[in-house]
């Protein structure tokens, strides 16, 4: 399965590639969080291509009529008679058995060699993920619009770079919620009505089996009151009050990320058994899920220096995982690196590090990347700190261009 990972003009100029190969292909399949843009995407995509584009909403009411996409399809192949059609079908998940319906349509396009491309999108990967790979393995093509970077952000909407990194920290990165900001109850208001609540209630229910709902709102709550920090199974069962939920507290975490709501990282070691057996470090995917938890404001570096600090590990390390890194932690006690990365900016060891500290703040990171040399190590934090951080032969970035740039291209 190839796929492909990253924001918006990414994904967008992925599938326009993709769409310009011979037809049929394979399928192309976009999931990502919710308001994220996959509609926008789905949209923008049909424009450009004109009448040979046809957009069908699964989630629309009629949606659910029999017969309905059967009647959708025989008009395509009817149009792909004598022209190339482009068959955009949005929120797959919502269409009963859409997986075998897909399948078969596809076999059809293939045995009749019509030119038709096929593309779908799902809110959550887990729905789209379990059918496609148990029914269409072979067939199709994965493509992640993940949460907004800051670039995405101050591109789409005409922000400087600092207010679009300090933004994404405080308040995440949800474009449908920009124009909010001002007003936090507004903007609170449309994270839970249009966000949390429905992904909550409604994605994980539809695509998973959930027996116990209010255990799993517990859970999320839970997390994004604990960013970036290392909890037991235990203590969260604590926290929720459910001590006798290990099992499923572990598989509800994993939900969660198959969700794009919250990864929990393990430990890194070279032995698989190690990591699954180490106590989660809770990342919140969007510093949104936060703030909108939140009763007060979100924190300031002057006013809050040590909350702050933990929402800037979150957003770091979550930039880092919408980016399509694998991202683990470390910890060999006393010593601990913040995040352990290996993906498209290479392998890196990362700490980061909110006001003032010294070289001996950096013993664990320099352990690490002593016992494991493949990776290189890099510190996160404010520009009148790097120098120390650069003395000892460590790379160092102010935290706005990591958030900007990440480690792409760094010595």
């Amino acid at each position: 399965m190839d796929t492909a990972t990253g924001g918006y003009n990414g994904i967008r100029d992925a599938l326009r590639q993709r769409l310009a190969e011979p037809r049929p292909g394979r399928i192309h399949v976009v999931v990502g969080p919710r308001q994220v843009g996959k509609t926008h995407l789905l949209l923008e995509i049909a424009k450009g291509i004109g009448d040979g584009a046809i957009y069908l909403p699964a989630d629309a009411p009629e949606a659910a009529l029999a017969g309905w996409w059967e009647l959708h399809f025989r008009d395509a192949l009817r149009r792909a008679e004598s022209r190339p059609i482009t068959l955009l079908v949005d929120e797959v998940q919502y269409l009963p058995r859409w997986d075998r319906l897909i399948k078969a349509a596809y076999d059809e396009v293939c045995r009749l060699g019509a030119n038709v491309h096929i593309v779908l999108t799902g809110s959550a990967a887990l729905g789209v993920g379990a059918g496609v790979n148990e029914t269409m393995a072979g067939r199709f093509e994965l493509l992640e619009l993940r949460h907004w970077s800051p670039r995405d952000i101050a591109r789409a909407f005409g922000l400087r770079k600092a207010d679009a990194c300090e933004q994404y920290v405080r308040l995440g990165s949800f474009p449908g919620a920009e124009s909010l900001k001002p007003d936090s109850l507004r903007w609170r208001a449309y994270m839970r009505d249009a966000i949390v609540s429905p992904a909550l209630g409604r994605d994980l229910l539809l695509l998973d089996q959930v027996r116990r709902p209010a255990l799993l709102r517990q859970l999320f709550a839970v997390a994004s009151g604990h960013p970036a920090q290392i909890v037991s199974l235990n203590k969260l069962a604590g926290a929720i009050q459910d001590a006798g939920a290990l099992d499923t507290i572990a598989h509800y975490l994993g939900l969660l990320e198959r969700a794009y709501l919250m990864a929990p990282l393990s430990k890194w070691s070279r032995g698989e058994p190690r990591r699954r057996s180490s106590p989660p470090k809770l990342i919140p995917l969007s510093n949104a899920f936060l703030a909108a938890t939140r009763q007060s404001a979100p924190p300031l570096p002057e006013s809050d220096p040590a909350e702050w600090g933990a929402w800037l590990e979150n957003a770091c390390i979550a930039f880092a995982l919408n980016a399509g890194h694998t991202v683990h932690y470390w910890r060999a006690e006393p010593l601990e690196v913040d995040a352990v990365l290996v993906g498209p900016w290479g392998n890196w060891a990362i700490e980061i590090k909110t006001g003032r500290f010294a070289s001996g703040d950096l013993r664990g990171l320099l352990e690490f990347v002593r016992r494991y040399p493949e990776f290189r190590p890099a510190v996160v934090c404010d520009e009148a700190s790097a120098p120390i951080a650069r003395a000892v032969g460590v790379r160092a970035l102010e935290w706005r261009e990591y958030l900007w740039d990440g480690l792409a291209g760094s010595a």
